[in-house]
């Protein structure tokens, strides 16, 4: 089972990342900044009926995500246990301003937008993986598969009672957060990107101003 401290905060980030995927999904009119298989599946049928700028878009949202996945994985690694989750938390945090910072100087969402897809790849090096939930990460497909998986297990007395609901609560804490992220665009558009943010900028100054070893056991 993980444990309960660090889960919270993974729950937390995810929620952030359901939050943001949900204002980049309009913003770009149906693409994601972090379901990286909706866009491959977009990709494909794009490229097959031609439509080169479906294609250009989802193209580009995938490889920022792979940019941003090398970028936040070698700052983890170049920072070690230490500085680690507090520079890639920096990095995200980097993304966010230069996100809102494109969009007040009027660039289009396609171009704006496509700094939230670094950022997203980079989340899912922030927290270490221990315990047997993959915390803090974008993209859930697998936690469903998993939350499944353990529930069959454990009918069968093979895995922990009730480790299939930790699994989850990591899908919901992504479905709330996409709900919120939802209502709160409908209120302040673009601009509430503010709100992930400063959860973001939260988790920034807790890594930097505690040691990550005991922000996240």
């Amino acid at each position: 089972m993980t444990p309960t401290p660090q889960l919270s905060l993974g729950l937390l980030l995810t929620a952030a990342a359901g939050f943001v995927d949900v204002v980049g999904f309009v913003e770009l009119g149906g693409h994601f900044t972090s379901f990286m298989s909706g866009n491959i599946t977009q990709l494909g049928d794009a490229l097959a009926l031609g439509a080169w700028s479906v294609a250009r878009i989802t193209a580009s949202l995938v490889a920022l995500f792979l940019l941003g996945s090398v970028a936040g994985s070698m700052l983890a690694l170049i920072a070690g246990t230490r500085w680690g989750s507090g520079a890639v938390t920096g990095f995200v945090v980097a993304t966010f301003i230069a996100t809102l910072v494109l969009a007040y100087l009027d660039f289009p969402p396609d171009q704006f937008m496509l700094a939230l897809a670094a950022g997203a790849g980079a989340q899912n090096a922030i927290l270490p993986s221990t315990g047997s939930v993959r915390l803090g990460t974008t993209f859930v497909t697998g936690t469903l598969f998993a939350a499944g998986q353990d529930l069959a297990r454990a009918l069968y007395r093979l895995a922990p009672p009730w480790r299939w609901a930790q699994h989850m609560l990591v899908w919901i804490s992504l479905l709330l957060g996409g709900l919120l992220g939802g209502l709160g665009y409908k209120v302040l558009g673009i601009n509430v990107l503010v709100v992930p943010g400063a959860v973001y900028l939260g988790f920034l100054v807790a890594f930097v101003v505690r040691r990550p070893s005991k922000v996240v056991p």
